[in-house]
């Protein structure tokens, strides 16, 4: 682990003197990773690459802010700036629809009716989530992945802090059905290729 810090630590180094070679080794190791962040908030492919691009700059224009707290700092301080350039993007160019659900619809704040994603492989359930319409993804990746509060995503996407419990009860509703389709899909499929 300490190779990895050290090695982390001189890479960060070289970026802050302004070595290209440095920013192309970062862009290489953690392109990939961040890429799929973003994707998680944002659809459409040339959006992404456009919302990365703005993000390396940032990262790259802001590292010498950047405070170094071990291994994984960089890699988490890098894909805050990508979310919120994503959101950022989001607010800008896609129109965020909160729908309001009626009081008795409203889950509870503990609710655990989380969609089963046990044997669901990783690259359909980022399928999934990508499909969800703007709101209910963005309030989703928020809450699930960046594990924000409901009273800080309301503040961080200025909506009231119901419609953000209300656009994760959705979009975990829709993943659900979403999941059962899947599965039925693949039994389906299963039982043609028996026969």
């Amino acid at each position: 682990m300490k190779k990895d810090e050290n090695r982390e630590r001189e890479l960060l180094q070289q970026i802050v003197r302004g070595n290209k070679i440095a920013m192309k080794t970062f862009y290489d190791i953690y392109s990939g990773y961040l890429t799929a962040v973003c994707s998680r908030y944002v659809s459409n492919k040339e959006d992404i690459k456009d919302v990365l691009q703005e993000s390396f700059l940032n990262i790259f224009k802001s590292i010498h802010n950047f405070k170094y707290q071990g291994a994984g700092s960089l890699k988490a301080w890098s894909t805050r700036i990508v979310v919120n350039e994503s959101l950022k993007h989001i607010k800008e160019k896609e129109k965020l629809q909160f729908t309001k659900l009626p009081e008795w619809e409203l889950p509870d704040q503990d609710d655990n009716g989380d969609p089963d994603f046990e044997d669901i492989p990783t690259p359909v359930i980022l399928k999934l989530i990508s499909s969800l319409p703007t709101g209910y993804r963005t309030v989703f990746n928020l809450y699930v992945f960046e594990e924000k509060s409901h009273k800080e995503i309301a503040s961080i996407l200025d909506i009231a802090e119901n419609s953000s419990a209300s656009q994760l009860h959705r979009a975990k509703s829709l993943l659900a059905k979403e999941i059962e389709l899947y599965r039925l899909n693949n039994k389906n499929n299963e039982r043609s290729v028996a026969r």
